[in-house]
């Protein structure tokens, strides 16, 4: 943009400072998106404001740029897609050029295979050999006449545009690299003006193979900084095209969008359309910065259908109708440029369109702009309550009925075209919003993104400001207040140990505390294994030898009795490991408590309050030894219930029963010990089944449960006294207190007034960046978008007051005089 005025010179680092202050503040920091902020930032001090002209192929956004700009700057041809992305800059008069960047061979191959596809034709191999130009061309010609015409059918303009690709590619094959795109200046053409240039850009295989195009002309609408870009169409036919335009209306430099749409004659939005819409909701740089162009209205002067289904678009899909525009670029541009012709060329014809009226022929070709001035005049409606009464003669040629026309009714005629094509319109809209809306839109739209982080800002530094205020200064009355605040401090402090403690417990019930699930998954683990091994290293012999040492009168043995050694061995060697197991358990989850309590704030408030940790540790000691005690006495009582047989063991049907006899079997072949040997291998099988349901359902069900209630019912009981303890030790807290208050009084109340010139200095700051800003939005006359600074009444206490307000009523009394009486209404 133009050069800042003095006012907002200093705006970046008054918004930088405010940004700075939230920086300093980690409890606001993470509340507030500062995204927008910087967004609008950017764009208020900009040298640029990009307004990018972006639509489907064919939807007029270059006639529309050549119309606000009232030159043919731009090539527009109806179904030629181009690849160029246009930008559009401000020049003195005499410094107008052109910067021309073209195509990659490569680029340009993969745009004819990218036609060849669409038309049905073999792709091209190398675009280089003359003879494959040359059969691509006339294949491209043949399509033209079979359909009538090059503008004739969708397949005819996408014939055409081939054939101007490689006419183009072969015209300035010189400038054009294998790989890279090469860039010129308009020197290296030697082109001696604008004029010159542009028409050469502007031809249409001039046009095909180049990548960028850099005007710097003078229009007083590209003033402070404006730059019109026109880009690719949204639904070109090279993908990385249509990807351009959508990451330019993404891109954080553009500004503004003038969104060029087709439902006019399409009759409803298209999907690229949709999307393009979506993305422009989305950029910041961009927010409510879009005029909506439906271009090409004549073709529904010509369809009511179309033209009603166009309304009800509007009107439901569409709310600011203020940036709605309906134009026809084609009867606005060229209807301005015939203007300044006359008879002698036949209102241009010999000039303006003389490309488009040769013919191989011998017989002129009609100009898209003379069939739609003719059919303007006799079919569209717009001149039947008007003076003009024109005829369009079916003997004449379109090129003789046009020139006669003129001759006629001459340029009132044009004028009402041009106000009908609504482009006069659309230009006084843009001009009005790039020379007087934009500044004070964009210097709004960040007050407004600042307002609530100034807000914020306010409210923070007043409520600490306030806070240290009501603060004593004197030490006595200091001290007083801390012994207060004692006893709530300390209810507090209990409070929170104990919602400690039960979040601890609750995190185990729920299976939350990695830490204790890994130690329990350690004990499940261990339970497994050592019962896998005690069957491994089972001894029939020895529990043979013991069962005959019960009994010395006896020299045999039934499997019985080596079945019950086997029950309470098994037995009594996995309750070792699970005594073991939750005693491990129970230490390591007491040892995290208390690091996890040591590490809680109100355990260092405790300390400062009593010089202790008012007992804490020993309690959970001794909580501690509560639970092992308890969690191995559950253990034994679980581990003795393996020796009785599971209930089912011997029902009929099962594979214990099976296992039972076949066993029994065995070890009855004979009376001494070497039967009952010889079916060790059956027996372990046996007691296999009977004990893995058994220690399955301990670690997996039963004990588990245990030890949950078994933590709640010793740890939230102990957690509910010892907060109780805590707030009887009130008078060991102040006798504590006493002995070091007046130190911390003295050091609280200099940390108070060091923390209020902080505050102090952050508001000077605050207030300094907010008068800057305001100082700018003032010179920009949007003082309704002013930021509130903090001033010194703010910093006082609030005092509660009374509204009072005075109402006089007039009162006839029996003196018959009138008497007012005030009424006082308290709030």
């Amino acid at each position: 943009m133009s050069q800042m005025i003095p006012q907002c010179e200093q705006l970046p680092t008054h918004v930088n400072g405010l940004l700075e202050l939230l920086q300093q503040e980690p409890t606001l920091r993470s509340q507030q998106n500062i995204s927008a902020i910087e967004a609008s930032l950017s764009k208020a001090v900009s040298p640029q404001f990009e307004i990018v002209f972006a639509g489907a192929f064919s939807a007029g956004k270059s006639m529309l740029i050549n119309a606000l700009l009232e030159r043919e700057l731009l090539y527009s041809a109806e179904g030629h897609a181009t690849g160029t992305e246009c930008h559009i800059y401000y020049a003195e008069p005499q410094q107008e050029k052109v910067v021309l960047t073209f195509l990659s061979e490569a680029d340009i191959r993969e745009q004819v295979n990218v036609i060849c596809q669409k038309l049905n034709i073999e792709q091209a191999a190398n675009i280089n050999n003359p003879e494959v130009k040359h059969i691509l061309t006339e294949m491209g010609q043949k399509i033209i006449e079979q359909e009538g015409g090059e503008s004739k059918s969708e397949k005819a303009k996408q014939a055409k545009a081939l054939i101007l690709l490689l006419e183009g590619f072969t015209n300035n094959r010189d400038r054009i690299h294998t790989i890279n795109a090469a860039t010129y200046s308009m020197e290296q053409f030697n082109f001696s003006n604008l004029t010159e240039a542009a028409s050469y850009a502007r031809r249409g295989s001039n046009s095909s193979v180049l990548k960028r195009l850099d005007y710097y002309c003078h229009h007083p609408l590209l003033k402070d900084g404006n730059v019109l870009v026109d880009m690719p169409g949204i639904d070109a036919p090279v993908k990385k095209d249509a990807e351009a335009t959508y990451n330019k209306i993404e891109h954080p430099d553009t500004s503004a969008v003038v969104c060029v749409l087709k439902p006019a004659s399409a009759g409803d939005m298209s999907t690229e359309e949709t999307e393009l819409l979506e993305k422009m909701r989305d950029n910041l740089g961009i927010r409510d910065r879009v005029f909506y162009v439906f271009n090409r209205i004549d073709e529904t002067w010509y369809n009511g259908q179309l033209r009603q289904r166009l309304d009800h678009l509007i009107q439901t899909e569409f709310q600011d109708t203020s940036r709605i525009h309906k134009t026809s670029g084609l009867l606005g541009f060229y209807g301005s440029q015939v203007k300044q012709t006359n008879s002698s060329t036949r209102f241009g014809l010999d000039t303006l369109f003389s490309e488009s009226v040769k013919s191989m022929g011998g017989e002129e070709e009609t100009p898209q702009f003379v069939s739609e001035f003719n059919n303007y005049c006799a079919n569209s409606g717009k001149l039947t309550r008007t003076d003009f009464k024109v005829s369009v003669n079916g003997y004449e040629t379109p090129n003789e009925n046009y020139v006669r026309i003129l001759s006629e009714w001459g340029n009132p005629l044009i004028n009402q075209l041009i106000a009908d094509s609504g482009i006069e319109e659309f230009r006084d809209s843009i001009t009005r919003y790039l020379t007087e809306e934009k500044r004070p839109q964009l210097f709004s739209t960040l007050a407004d993104d600042l307002q609530p982080l100034c807000i914020v800002l306010r409210k923070h530094y007043l409520d600490q400001y306030r806070d240290l205020e009501s603060q004593p200064r004197e030490i006595d009355a200091m001290k007083a207040q801390e012994l207060n605040r004692l006893n709530h401090e300390l209810q507090e402090v209990g409070i929170q140990f104990r919602d400690h403690i039960a979040h601890e417990v609750n995190e185990i019930v729920v299976n939350g505390d990695h830490y204790f699930e890994e130690d329990f998954k350690k004990l499940k683990a261990r339970m497994v294994t050592r019962l896998d091994e005690l069957l491994q290293t089972f001894s029939v012999e020895n529990a043979h030898r013991r069962a005959a040492m019960s009994h010395p009168r006896n020299s045999t043995v039934p499997l019985i009795a080596i079945l019950v050694e086997a029950l309470y061995y098994l037995a009594n060697e996995l309750e070792d490991v699970l005594v073991e197991g939750v005693k491990t358990l129970i230490s390591s989850f007491s040892q995290r408590l208390l690091q996890r309590v040591k590490q809680r704030d109100y355990y260092g408030k405790l300390y400062r309050l009593l010089g202790n940790d008012g007992g804490i540790e020993t309690q959970l000691q001794a909580v501690e030894k509560t639970l092992i005690a308890a969690l191995v006495s559950e253990s034994k009582v679980e581990c003795d219930r393996y020796v009785r047989e599971s209930p089912r063991f011997y029902d009929e049907g099962t594979f214990s029963i099976y296992q039972f006899r076949q066993t029994l079997q065995q070890t009855s072949q004979g009376y001494d010990c070497s039967s009952m040997v010889e079916a060790e291998p059956a027996i372990r099988q046996l007691l296999k089944l009977d004990f893995e349901p058994k220690v399955s359902a301990t670690i997996r069900k039963h004990f588990r449960q245990t030890i949950n209630m078994t933590l709640k019912s010793q740890l939230l009981p102990m957690a509910d006294e010892q907060a109780d303890s805590i707030l009887q030790q009130y008078d060991q807290a102040r006798d504590y207190l006493g002995q070091t208050l007046e130190q911390e009084a003295q050091e609280k109340i200099a940390r108070n007034i060091r923390l209020q010139g902080e505050i102090k200095e952050k508001i000077a700051t605050y207030n300094k960046a907010i008068s800057g800003i305001n100082n700018c939005l003032q010179s920009m006359q949007v003082y309704e978008h002013q930021l509130p600074l903090i001033n010194e009444e703010s910093l006082q206490p609030d005092v509660t007051k009374s509204d009072v307000e005075v109402i006089n009523v007039p009162v006839i009394n029996n003196h018959k005089s009138d008497v007012d009486i005030e009424v006082v209404d308290l709030v």
